[in-house]
């Protein structure tokens, strides 16, 4: 296969990908990302996103994104995008360096059809729509034929044995919460920014002294990445000059007309850390979504027995750490095992991290362009980058080695309007890898990483270990602070189904 010696970044970073896409799994932050998890979109975790709030005035928050459900078209009717109510959804919070969780905050969702009735011809015949034609624009409105609705757990410890609790609403205590529907259209809905933004809670969490802000709906998916014409046997017209900056805005976003689902915390740092307490100021997240070992499907499902039957103990089918690891890093015979897997027991994947195949790929198929993989083995900078925190950014005191995002709490967040897009490999050191905000393009940061970045700051390795390292490989699908808001929920409003007036 030919290729354009003038532009050895982008001919060798398609081709990585075209390689990668050799299995089932899409290269976007964790969409579709394993065989198995294909089978079940709604438990389906697409990104998860931990951060100190930029927000004026929330600085002393952490702001927690888990998104569900990926690849949505907003015309995607009749029934849209609900979560699971035979799921569980949560994102857990290690504050001690330990690769075990030590604060969980559970989501359970539960969906309620309001059965509305039209008189035709005599008879009373149930509609076949989530809403009914009456005014969408409150809290669990008239308009809306079902009724979508969650609890929140927190749990301290072990998330299955720890003491549980609810989080309860700041406004009359109570523990259930409405869910919008999703962004039907503008008939429908008129205004979906006004509607979602009434089903945004303060919410008080038991064990901290702050009220947290929180919010379940759906928004735009604020990832970016040229999927189609890389899986397209590199159907990409690279262009006929040396590389520039300008070449990492020129390829299209696949999930440009995308909505996704997002489950969002935004809790007291203090809360989450064990820094009040003399500790650490890192803490380490991920999200995992789990579903009930048996299902009875039923042949005759009715209006009062529904189409199965779900019993046993819970079994984790999502894990979601930091961004890309399950697409690129985690072998395809172990991506259903990844998802099933918690951070303590992650020593059995650390082939994956020291001896990655990425840049093996890249090397194998461009490396006369110059696209050489880095040559230090063990690769102790992914190793900081993937398993421990980077030693002086977002290492914890005392670390067991373990797949997961890691956040220094005291390092303060970077204004909206003076983000680098590249994270800490561009200076900016409240960016990813030191937790990720919606505005880091982890795409491009994390090819970097792979093929050797951090040498080039002698992070882990030399600059010699690298002879890639200063290249700047990008998928050419451009993501900066302006993709998102400046405030909480700071992703997007939804693109609606119908965008007509």
């Amino acid at each position: 296969m030919a290729t354009n010696q003038k532009y050895p970044l982008r001919a060798a970073l398609i081709g990585s990908l075209m390689a990668i896409a050799l299995a089932p799994a899409a290269f976007a932050s964790s969409h579709r990302e394993a065989p198995f998890i294909t089978k079940n979109p709604k438990v389906d975790a697409t990104d998860f996103y931990m951060f100190r709030s930029y927000e004026p005035g929330r600085e002393k928050f952490v702001t927690l994104i888990a998104n569900y459900v990926p690849l949505q078209d907003a015309y995607g009717g009749p029934n849209y995008f609900a979560m699971d109510p035979d799921a569980l959804y949560e994102i857990h919070i290690d504050n001690n360096g330990d690769a075990k969780e030590d604060l969980s905050f559970q989501f359970r969702f539960s969906s309620t059809n309001k059965d509305t009735q039209l008189t035709v011809g005599g008879k009373k015949v149930s509609i076949p729509l989530v809403i009914n034609g009456g005014a969408v624009n409150d809290v669990n409105p008239a308009g809306l034929n079902v009724r979508e609705t969650y609890t929140v757990a927190v749990v301290r410890g072990d998330r299955r044995s720890g003491a549980r609790s609810s989080v309860t609403n700041a406004s009359g205590g109570g523990a259930t919460f409405d869910k919008p529907v999703d962004n039907i259209g503008n008939k429908s809905i008129p205004d979906y920014a006004a509607y979602s933004a009434k089903h945004m809670y303060a919410v008080n969490i038991p064990g901290c002294a702050t009220p947290a802000r929180m919010f379940v709906g759906q928004r735009k998916d604020p990832f970016v990445v040229n999927l189609g014409e890389t899986f397209d046997l590199i159907n990409i017209k690279a262009p006929a000059v040396e590389f520039l900056a300008s070449a990492e805005k020129n390829a299209r976003d696949d999930l440009a007309l995308k909505n996704v689902t997002s489950i969002e915390l935004e809790v007291a740092a203090d809360c989450l850390t064990a820094s009040a307490t003399g500790g650490d100021p890192v803490i380490g997240g991920w999200t995992t979504a789990s579903m009930r070992q048996g299902r009875l499907l039923n042949p005759t499902p009715g209006s009062a027995v529904g189409s199965s039957r779900e019993g046993g103990a819970w079994t984790q089918v999502s894990r979601l750490g930091a961004p890309l690891v399950n697409e690129v890093v985690i072998g395809l015979k172990d991506k259903d095992r990844f998802n099933h897997s918690k951070p303590s027991g992650d020593s059995q994947f650390a082939d994956y991290v020291t001896n990655p195949t990425l840049p093996a790929l890249v090397e194998i198929l461009y490396g006369s362009a110059g696209a050489k993989a880095p040559t230090n083995f063990p690769r102790n900078d992914l190793v900081a980058a993937f398993l421990t925190g980077v030693k002086g950014l977002n290492q914890p005191a005392t670390v067991t080695a373990s797949e997961m995002l890691r956040l220094n709490t005291s390092i303060a967040p970077t204004p909206s309007g003076a983000q680098k897009r590249l994270g800490v490999i561009d200076g900016d050191n409240a960016g990813f890898p030191n937790g990720r905000r919606p505005g880091d393009d982890v795409v491009d940061i994390a090819l970097r990483v792979m093929m050797g970045k951090l040498c080039t700051l002698n992070l882990g390795c030399t600059p010699a270990d690298a002879p890639a390292g200063a290249l700047r490989f990008t998928d050419g699908a451009y993501l900066d602070e302006t993709f998102v808001t400046a405030g909480f929920p700071y992703l997007k409003t939804p693109l609606a189904g119908s965008p007509q007036k």
